[in-house]
């Protein structure tokens, strides 16, 4: 039975956000059990296409890609993949009328870190921050509104800006990865060969701008969606502001991490402030 096999697809799903995010699978957790499938399953989508560009280095990775795009159309078209993570996402996009151009964007995005190792003026830093983390924030945000094209519209903005600063958090944790393991460089006009303070800081407080635009866009959130999407916002704050903290010579040199037994204690707090309706 087909059943089955969408079973199997979701449980595929759910697995790898679990095994490739524990902080993200945690927030999703938060989530209302009715959405939580719909967010596993762009989540192990994102994150294929993702391994294949980042991960795949023994393999030809333009050869993979071509071919994950070729099974993605077609399991829109098809509504069926017998790839579990395209069969999972393909039932998503179908629910909830996730428009193509958002996923296009995204695996534009993708495809650029094949062969673009710089992004040397804002424009392209700009492109680039669209198709891999804010077109996912409105993928998201469909779920989210359940068919509510005016609550879509509404909150749209706040929702790009929300991911623009997950995915801008993620570039200055990862810089020692991207930048001596993957020779790549996303901030435009910055020099990580000579990162200082300044430099640091001016990304920062770029960072900071996009959260404060994304909270607004939390706050009036489907209630289904308000505490999961809170949390995510709660523990990017807090690596923010570790990094804030770490001298830049540092950030360079390794990675910075939320302990567990920090994140138990973010995630209370993130619950006590959904309770007394503080959000």
């Amino acid at each position: 039975m087909k059943s089955i096999f969408d079973t199997i697809s979701f449980d595929c799903s759910r697995n790898v956000t679990k095994t490739y995010s524990t902080s993200f699978s945690s927030a999703v957790r938060m989530l209302a059990p009715g959405i939580r499938q719909d967010i596993y399953n762009i989540y192990g989508f994102v994150r294929f296409a993702d391994e294949i560009v980042d991960s795949f280095h023994d393999y030809n990775k333009e050869e993979l890609f071509d071919l994950f795009q070729l099974d993605l159309d077609a399991a829109l078209k098809n509504k069926i993949s017998l790839n579990p993570i395209l069969n999972s996402f393909q039932h998503t996009v179908a629910k909830y009328n996730i428009p193509y151009e958002l996923i296009a964007a995204f695996m534009k995005s993708m495809k650029l870190d094949l062969t673009k190792m710089t992004y040397t003026t804002q424009e392209e830093y700009n492109e680039y921050i669209y198709g891999s983390a804010d077109v996912v924030g409105l993928m998201c945000l469909k779920v989210f509104v359940n068919g509510d094209n005016a609550k879509y519209d509404a909150l749209k903005d706040a929702a790009m800006r929300l991911g623009s600063a997950f995915q801008k958090v993620n570039f200055l944790r990862d810089l020692k990865a991207d930048f001596e393991g993957l020779n790549r460089t996303y901030f435009p006009e910055t020099d990580l060969n000579q990162l200082n303070e300044a430099s640091k800081n001016k990304i920062i407080q770029e960072i900071e701008a996009d959260f404060n635009a994304g909270f607004e866009g939390i706050i009036n959130l489907p209630l289904e969606a308000k505490f999961g999407v809170y949390t995510a916002y709660v523990y990017y704050k807090k690596l923010l502001y570790k990094l804030s903290k770490t001298p830049s010579a540092e950030i360079k040199n390794t990675r910075i991490r939320v302990p567990d037994y920090e994140k138990v204690g973010l995630f209370a707090k993130c619950y006590f402030s959904y309770k007394l309706n503080i959000i």
